[in-house]
């Protein structure tokens, strides 16, 4: 099996199609994702994320573009590429009848050099589990078992498909705490959610598709660039509302104190990156239905 040098991403996808009869799922999408990264894809129901992530994943044919998964395409891969990569899909219910212990280990004899299957069920929570069948886990603990079947090979790379769904939210924030700690292991993460405090607390970047093609990118701090970031500074006076938009809004402060004895009604509002994301979908929609009247 021939690889490339660890230097190279992760994932290199230029140009990536896919079409289901007249509806073009995938766009020209184009995506990168570094070794040792934690990437978000953020987008709505139908936006084209679930079939780019399966064809990564090899599960997929693509109709055109260029797509490079550690150093291999996925359409053609061998089995040796399967072993390092890991996924965890929104949910299964095979072998629900078997222990966990069973499963992780059962699970482990699929790969030439997986880890420990004691020290796997540990590092994600279950060791009071183990013994305990599938089927009568809790939604998080069923959760956790996924993920300790999708990481017990060792994989260079992990595909987490809406992970947290239906948990709690001390649930769903252990699970955050298990996503960093493979981060800390050097394990790349490519994840989808439609949860942004999700992504906002685990992804080094964000990504956000919408119609099948990337329409933003960054970290979650910068997403949307600097002008979506800015704070809104509020106040009311006898001549209305007035808002000023603004990186220093401390200083707008200080100016607005030295004109009034009290700001009347001042609020000082920050956006998150709900309020980002949201602003990015409406912009792009926006820009479809530009594209399409132009071409009526």
């Amino acid at each position: 099996m021939t690889t490339r040098p660890s230097s190279s991403p992760a994932i290199e996808v230029a140009g990536l199609r896919k079409r289901y009869g007249r509806k073009q799922a995938v766009d020209g999408l184009d995506l990168s994702v570094e070794r040792g990264e934690i990437v978000a894809i953020l987008g709505p129901n139908g936006a084209g994320k679930t079939t780019t992530v399966e064809i990564l994943e090899g599960f997929r044919h693509r109709d055109d573009g260029v797509v490079r998964v550690l150093g291999e395409d996925p359409q053609t891969a061998d089995r040796d590429w399967r072993a390092r990569i890991g996924v965890v899909l929104q949910g299964t219910n095979d072998l629900a009848e078997a222990t966990v212990a069973e499963l992780v280990r059962h699970f482990a004899r699929y790969y030439p050099d997986p880890r420990d299957p004691d020290e796997v069920i540990d590092a994600v929570g279950l060791r009071e589990k183990a013994r305990v069948r599938a089927r009568q886990l809790s939604g998080g603990q069923r959760r956790r078992l996924d993920v300790a079947l999708g990481i017990v090979g060792r994989p260079e790379l992990v595909f987490l498909d809406e992970p947290t769904t239906g948990f709690d939210p001390q649930a769903r924030r252990s699970f955050w705490d298990l996503v960093e700690g493979l981060r800390s292991d050097g394990t790349t993460i490519l994840l989808t959610t439609h949860y942004l405090e999700e992504a906002e607390r685990l992804a080094d970047r964000v990504v956000v598709v919408a119609d099948g093609r990337v329409v933003a990118e960054g970290t979650p701090d910068d997403l949307g660039g600097r002008g979506a970031r800015q704070a809104v500074v509020r106040w009311v006076d006898a001549g209305g509302t007035h808002e000023v938009r603004t990186d220093t809004p401390t200083r707008t402060v200080t100016e607005l104190a030295a004109r009034y004895d009290e700001i009347p009604e001042l609020q000082v509002l920050r956006p998150t990156l709900e309020d980002v994301y949201l602003g990015l979908l409406q912009g792009a929609g926006a820009q479809v239905h530009e594209l399409q009247e132009a071409v009526r």
